[in-house]
């Protein structure tokens, strides 16, 4: 029987690690999807290449546009999906500091108001929202889904649970987000010639 050295099995585990992030860290960013929120409108719409797919409601920030250290602003213009945190967690799942804490909320708990179900951590791609990574500006779910279509967060862009997990699973790494303080049919073709395809409602996503 052959004695293996623990130290040789450690460095050799780090070995295999080290060569799976780097893999993944290689992936190629997401190309296909495109992200639009309207804080004027409070939605969110999902490109897939440039063809409007779904429409969803959101909550922005109650305290106004911008992304200075400190604030609770929501930041404007280009950003990416920089990380993707939640996989497979059950829809109410608590997040705090981006970890699950073991609770799970139910829609419109009264008094209740954590980050749940997923989030997507942006990075901005601007001087105007170079901060938004550092200030953890997320998409995640909210249990407050009785004020979507209302400014009401701090900062990151809420999302019914079931919309998020959605979004979430069609969505990659690198795919560009584009927050603007328009209507979506200024910046989205498909609603500008009236040949909107998709919403959703409490149902989930609808064709038109």
């Amino acid at each position: 029987m052959t004695i293996r050295n623990p130290i040789d099995i450690l460095t050799r585990a780090a070995f295999v690690g080290a060569i799976a992030l780097i893999i993944s860290s290689c992936a190629a960013p997401d190309a296909q999807h495109h992200i639009v929120i309207s804080t004027r409108e409070e939605k969110l719409a999902l490109l897939n290449r440039g063809n409007m797919i779904a429409v969803y409601p959101v909550s922005t920030s109650k305290f106004g546009l911008g992304d200075w250290p400190g604030s609770s602003c929501t930041p404007l213009g280009k950003l990416e999906i920089a990380e993707k945190i939640g996989d497979n967690a059950p829809p109410g799942a608590v997040f705090k500091d981006r970890r699950r804490t073991g609770e799970i909320v139910a829609p419109d708990s009264p008094g209740r108001d954590p980050i749940v179900t997923r989030i997507i951590w942006l990075r901005g791609q601007e001087p105007q929202n170079a901060n938004a990574f550092g200030r953890d500006i997320y998409i995640h779910g909210t249990p407050e889904e009785r004020n979507l279509g209302l400014p009401v967060s701090y900062g990151c862009v809420r999302m019914s649970s079931n919309d998020v997990i959605t979004l979430y699973e069609m969505v990659g790494l690198g795919a560009q987000v584009t927050i603007v303080d328009a209507p979506l049919n200024k910046v989205v073709p498909d609603l500008a010639d009236g040949t909107q395809i998709a919403s959703t409602g409490r149902r989930g996503i609808m064709g038109r």
